[in-house]
């Protein structure tokens, strides 16, 4: 061993696929398990093993070589965020509107994973075998509020365990044209890619294989004469969801420059404030901790911007 690697060692329980067991006993994701496999760095009592598929009888000792995390090719910089909660698996953040969350074509930096990069230095466990922040799930750019990021191999796994199984608790508050009637319901439709225009997301027949199955419960909280505040809790995580859903409805939100019209009458409130963005605030977040199995919730409240909409909207009425 040369020093920069570490052995993770133990016994297995029986009855499961070896790739699982080994990452139920290490705390390593599966696919990062049968990368290791792939690279002969398993052994099962002192002898090399490939076979993800093999069941292994309890008690079976392992040991598994971990080489050092490759480092991340995202930069780290220091860019300022506001921490909601942290610990050694798992940080949860409250991102402001106008962050975009991963480096990408156009925004290669200035990205929450770069601002997680420099704030985590010397924290991250290599997911994947890379030093990163483990992004389980993502806000637009110009949508704010509560995202969890996890830390480690682990915490990825069972975060991303739990959006699979859509256990994870969100809700928006989302300020939209008009007064949604009846003022709660749930709007259930696939969304995929639009084909009119391939840059637009798009509720599309049920029939139609590049749909993806989203729900959102939406629940009228205060009406504001041509607008409304509302709070969309989200059964599945689709790209613009809340956003594609209530549009589809004839509720599009204020501010938003794709899926939406601002109605005439508002546009004054709007220009006033230079208010420039779909009003979509993650407020709510809910999830049992993957390592402490621990009910966590947390609460964000309207950032400046929306407040001060409300407040103009509230004169309106």
């Amino acid at each position: 061993m040369n020093g920069e690697e570490r052995i993770i060692s133990g016994t297995l329980p029986g009855g499961e696929r070896l790739d699982k067991a080994l990452s139920l006993a290490s705390g390593l994701s599966r696919e990062r398990v049968k990368a290791l496999m792939g690279e002969g760095r398993v052994s099962l009592d002192g002898k090399v093993s490939g076979q993800a598929s093999l069941k292994p009888a309890a008690g079976t000792a392992f040991a598994i070589t971990v080489p050092e995390a490759a480092p991340a090719e995202a930069a780290a910089q220091d860019i300022p965020l506001s921490i909601v909660f942290e610990d050694e698996h798992l940080i949860v953040v409250d991102k402001p509107a106008g962050l975009v969350v991963h480096p990408a074509a156009g925004n290669l930096d200035g990205t929450l994973v770069n601002a997680l990069l420099h704030h985590c230095r010397g924290q991250l466990s290599g997911i994947g075998g890379v030093v990163r922040p483990g992004i389980v799930h993502r806000i637009d750019k110009e949508t704010s509020g509560l995202l969890v990021v996890a830390k480690t191999d682990a915490a990825h796994e069972g975060l991303a365990r739990q959006f699979a199984d859509h256990s994870i608790h969100r809700a928006y508050l989302a300020i939209v044209a008009g007064v949604p009637k009846p003022p709660s319901g749930t709007v259930s439709g696939h969304i995929g890619r639009s084909d009119h225009d391939r840059k637009k997301m798009a509720v599309l027949h049920p029939l139609n294989k590049r749909g993806k199955h989203a729900v959102t419960h939406y629940r009228l909280i205060e009406a504001l004469g041509f607008a409304s505040l509302v709070e969309c809790r989200l059964e599945t995580g689709r790209t613009h969801q809340v956003r594609v859903h209530m549009s589809s409805i004839g509720h599009p939100l204020l501010g938003d420059p794709v899926y939406g019209r601002n109605p005439q009458r508002l546009r004054p409130i709007l220009t006033q404030l230079h208010f420039a963005r779909q009003a979509l605030h993650a407020a709510e977040l809910g999830f049992i901790h993957p390592v402490t199995g621990a009910a966590q919730n947390f609460v964000s409240a309207l950032p400046a911007d929306m407040a001060g909409l409300l407040v103009e909207l509230e004169k309106q009425t």
